[in-house]
């Protein structure tokens, strides 16, 4: 029997509304991942949950996950914001303002912020981290090198196609990761290169997304914003809801099928299940259309690929790899 593609389903797990509130974090959402994961359980599929600070010291957060945890539904792993996780370390003149990435603190405090969340993260729920995100999708060799050092398996950092050095964290630094010519599909990373395939046991899983138009026409409209004057990356899908946009999200998912990828990756905030908890989804209406939108990608996706947690997933590619 040909095993189907793996669908991972990955939450970034934090407070509410960081879009605008990063001052005093609220948890609330928590209260509301119950309903998520039943509908997760009743196709099959199971979330991996990447825990940031304020979540992890939540205590209805930490209720939940150990639910998930104990009837073996879903996974926790650790995503990580810098600006806020302890140990503190002052870097910009208002870090809750433009909230650092990782990538840009010494390298002393990003070990030591690594080592801090790890612990917290092991210590709340008695079990070992293995997969991990970083917080604005910000990552680089070092950081690579450190989750290796500290026994992680898997990373899902990386957004193919997306380039995001013109977003900045240090208003002094140089922005985000640029993505646009790392791999699309998962692949053991080289950590002197984390573009490449290597030889390490830290497994990439990057984000399902894909050009919105072909090469040619990308090419054209970024030579056409040129001569305006504008800089823009290429137009990417992302299998991922921001509203009525099941459509998107299936033709994101048949791409990487036909393409033979095996997986597929889906994302979203926890705070984004709450009615008022990110920009997005503003009120209970559209809380409402979010859960019909996932239940026609959830029930589309069953027939077409298998749930698994990306630790499950670390592990079929380590048998495949031999």
């Amino acid at each position: 029997m040909v095993q189907k593609p793996a669908f991972l389903i990955s939450i970034d797990t934090e407070g509410d509304n960081l879009w605008i509130n990063t001052k005093n974090i609220s948890t609330h959402n928590a209260n509301y991942l119950g309903r998520f994961q039943q509908l997760c359980e009743q196709y099959g599929f199971k979330p991996t949950y990447l825990t940031n600070y304020e979540m992890a010291v939540s205590p209805d957060y930490v209720a939940f996950a150990k639910e998930v945890i104990a009837g073996k539904q879903g996974e926790i792993g650790m995503h990580l914001h810098a600006w806020n996780s302890p140990p503190s370390f002052t870097l910009t003149n208002d870090d809750d303002r433009y909230k650092p990435y990782l990538i840009e603190y010494p390298a002393e405090v990003m070990r030591e912020k690594v080592i801090a969340m790890t612990h917290l993260l092991e210590d709340a729920f008695s079990i070992k981290m293995v997969s991990h995100r970083a917080g604005r999708w910000a990552f680089n060799e070092q950081y690579a090198q450190l989750l290796h050092e500290f026994g992680y398996q898997v990373d899902c950092s990386v957004t193919p196609y997306v380039d995001w050095s013109g977003v900045k964290g240090n208003p002094n630094g140089e922005g985000g990761t640029n993505y646009s010519r790392f791999p699309d599909g998962a692949y053991f990373m080289d950590l002197n290169d984390i573009s490449k395939p290597g030889t390490s046991g830290l497994l990439q899983v990057p984000m399902s997304t894909r050009l919105k138009y072909g090469s040619l026409q990308n090419s054209f409209k970024q030579f056409y914003d040129g001569l305006r004057g504008k800089k823009r990356p290429p137009s990417t899908r992302w299998l991922r809801p921001k509203g009525n946009n099941v459509e998107e999200m299936k033709h994101v998912a048949q791409q990487c099928l036909n393409e033979g990828k095996n997986y597929v990756e889906f994302m979203l905030h926890s705070s984004e299940f709450m009615p008022g908890g990110s920009p997005t989804f503003k009120d209970e209406a559209s809380i409402e259309q979010l859960y019909r939108d996932l239940e026609e990608l959830f029930e589309w996706l069953s027939e077409r690929t298998q749930g698994m947690t990306m630790a499950e997933f670390y592990q079929s590619e380590v048998k495949i790899k031999g």
